[in-house]
């Protein structure tokens, strides 16, 4: 990992990243897109005129960034990734080139490919070179392109797929311009517009949508009217965001106190903020517990615990935020179904919680209920998983899949589970 640069002003937070030897335009371009610096375009906006020097900044990354994300590496499978996303049991990611691949359970079309059938291994979905990020619920899909469209595959028995109706899809089917980002859960969806603006749509049993009550949505519905919402994630039946000023709000099912706001109850219908702190950097939701860091590096879990997910030494769920371990050198906190794992500074990967299909990629199945050092390589980019099963991008922009495979959702041409992180 690189050396840390710092931008500020424009009334606003300073911008705090990492700058890795070799940065890959995905990450520029992240940083570019969430910056509120810059419009559609990627160019400067007008009103960012006092902030030019971080254009400048950004852009002169950018420049050998795209250089170094093209450099040729083969792999397995010929290809090299800048993103990967898990559902239930299926998989896709986005490939340095900006093509989109899927791969494992096609039951509902979650692929993208026109059928019903399962693949084995990555499988093209069209013939477009232009997706950004790719975001899996259980058993469908989302996506948004560079030029801020989201498209949105799969099952849709409850309109997850926000599209007026209750009807699967086979292919990536269009919901319009104008979106910054997108999260998808066991059946809900939510997306932030470039103007800040927050919509959920799909299942509502437990309020997860945050419109004040529980009938589902078929199209994307505004969450409130605030337009300052910076970052999304969902659950199976809760939903978190955070603002621009790092606070953190959650709503939805809270019986094994997943919102962490200190009860275990039904939960909430609007968002509602958990805690005081105002210094969330990062943070995700597993099926019914959630992690974040905060802005000293440090790492907190609540909500389920019985398999020790939260990484606290036992299965006693917690109803707020609670310290894991007093490391403070923690970077990301993607999780699975019910097991965790986090990225550090260094670019060493932890897992814990439930390993029954060696998700953990810990080389047995045993559960772990602190967090657990995978291997002892220091070049983890971005890890994503599934119910159970994890794959993971390295620095040369490998990708490496393990856990679960019933249904080929590694990618790697069968359906024998790995144990350990397995080349794709």
């Amino acid at each position: 990992m690189g050396p840390q640069a710092v931008f500020g002003g424009c009334d606003h937070d300073p911008i705090r990243f990492q700058i890795s030897s070799t940065p890959l335009i995905s990450d520029v371009e992240a940083l570019m897109r969430r910056s509120h610096f810059f419009n559609a375009q990627g160019l400067c906006a007008a009103s960012a005129a006092c902030c030019l020097g971080l254009c400048a900044a950004l852009l002169d990354i950018a420049a050998p960034a795209k250089a170094a994300g093209t450099a040729p590496r083969p792999d397995s499978t010929g290809l090299m990734w800048t993103t990967v996303a898990g559902g239930t049991a299926h998989t896709c990611g986005v490939g340095v080139d900006n093509t989109l691949w899927c791969w494992g359970d096609n039951s509902y079309g979650q692929l993208g490919l026109g059928d019903t059938i399962d693949r084995l291994t990555p499988t093209q979905v069209g013939v477009d070179a232009d997706w950004y990020m790719i975001h899996l619920g259980s058993n469908f899909s989302c996506a948004d392109k560079l030029d801020h469209t989201l498209w949105c595959w799969g099952e849709n028995a409850s309109g997850q797929l926000g599209l007026g109706d209750t009807t699967n899809r086979l292919i990536p089917t269009g919901l319009g311009k104008g979106w910054d980002l997108v999260r998808t859960g066991g059946e809900h969806t939510c997306a932030i517009r470039l103007k800040r603006t927050l919509w959920c749509w799909g299942d509502n049993t437990y309020g997860q949508l945050g419109l004040g009550d529980t009938l589902e949505r078929l199209s994307p519905t505004q969450v409130g009217s605030d337009a300052d919402w910076s970052d999304a994630q969902v659950g199976d039946t809760h939903s978190c965001a955070t603002r621009l000023g790092d606070t953190l709000f959650c709503w939805g099912n809270n019986a094994d106190g997943q919102l962490g706001i200190g009860a275990f109850d039904a939960g909430r219908l609007i968002p509602t903020q958990v805690g005081g702190d105002t210094q969330w950097s990062d943070f995700q939701l597993g099926a019914r517990h959630t992690c974040g860091i905060q802005g000293d590096d440090t790492l907190w879990c609540w909500g389920w615990n019985r398999h020790g997910q939260l990484g606290l030494g036992n299965k006693k769920r917690r109803s707020t935020p609670t310290q894991v371990g007093a490391d403070t050198d923690w970077s990301k906190v993607p999780l699975g179904g019910d097991f965790s794992c986090a990225i550090k500074v260094d670019s060493t990967l932890w897992c814990w919680g439930n390993n029954r299909s060696g998700q953990l990629g810990l080389g047995d199945r045993t559960t772990r209920f602190t967090p657990t050092q995978v291997g002892a390589d220091t070049d983890w980019k971005r890890v994503h998983q599934g119910t159970a099963h994890t794959c993971g991008v390295r620095d040369d922009d490998t990708l490496w899949c393990w856990g679960n495979n019933h249904d080929g959702q590694l990618g790697l041409g069968d359906t024998k589970r790995r144990l350990v992180p397995t080349l794709v």
